[in-house]
């Protein structure tokens, strides 16, 4: 169920999961071995008993890794599997999910266990969700969660299909969706996290919702964020 995808990175697909008004998601999940042998799982997906083994074999779960308000789901029965794992919420996730003991809250500053190795910036100024995006140096691989998508052109049928044509869902390649983009009141706020994303070296970028981009990773954020920046 984990495939490399680059250094000491592994992404797995899970099970799709049904959002507002029927639309259906497919998931992935991100696995990211440091230096020290401790794993960052970033945005996990439902927990299976081969996706538990196959983490296993790959070293000791550490840091669970909530990259916005919206994928949070499966938090509860990670930690309930890793008992000694941190869990790290993203801003606005500790307010919602309030049933949830996080241990630290995400912010631009990446946590000491992981600097040096990967870097963050925070997409502020969204009325949707404060995303949380992540560089993996190793694998010079960038993580968004929603702010990127793309869909197989028949993933959605009827005027689910109509909508997510608009929504610019099912684009040629991936790209912010309308809504975020109408969402982000606060365009300084957001540009000023870009232009540090937009610095890094990206050679990939991977997504929660989408075929992940696996070459040209810099120039293709810059098409996608064109309309910002």
């Amino acid at each position: 169920m984990l495939n490399e995808f680059g250094p000491n990175i592994w992404i797995a697909d899970g099970t799709d999961v049904v959002a507002a008004m029927g639309f259906r998601y497919p998931t992935r999940m991100a696995v990211i071995r440091l230096a020290n042998g401790d794993l960052f799982i970033w945005s996990p997906t439902a927990l299976t008993a081969t996706l538990c083994a196959a983490v296993d074999r790959l070293g000791p779960v550490r840091h669970l890794v909530a990259p916005n308000s919206l994928h949070h789901v499966f938090l509860p029965d990670w930690k309930l599997a890793y008992p000694e794992a941190l869990v790290y919420a993203a801003p606005g996730l500790r307010q919602k999910r309030k049933d949830i003991v996080f241990d630290r809250d995400l912010s631009e500053t990446p946590e000491a266990s992981w600097t040096g190795e990967i870097d963050q910036a925070v997409m502020n100024g969204n009325a949707i969700t404060t995303e949380v995006v992540f560089f993996h140096l190793p694998s010079g691989t960038v993580l968004f969660t929603d702010l990127l998508q793309r869909f197989p052109a028949d993933w959605f049928t009827g005027w689910r299909g109509i909508v997510a044509k608009l929504d610019l869902m099912v684009a040629p390649e991936p790209t912010v969706p309308r809504k975020f983009r109408v969402a982000f009141t606060q365009r300084k706020a957001a540009r000023v996290a870009l232009s540090r994303i937009l610095s890094w070296p990206a050679q990939k970028v991977l997504m929660a919702h989408g075929t992940p981009v696996t070459e040209g990773g810099q120039a293709f954020l810059r098409r996608a964020f064109a309309w910002l920046s």
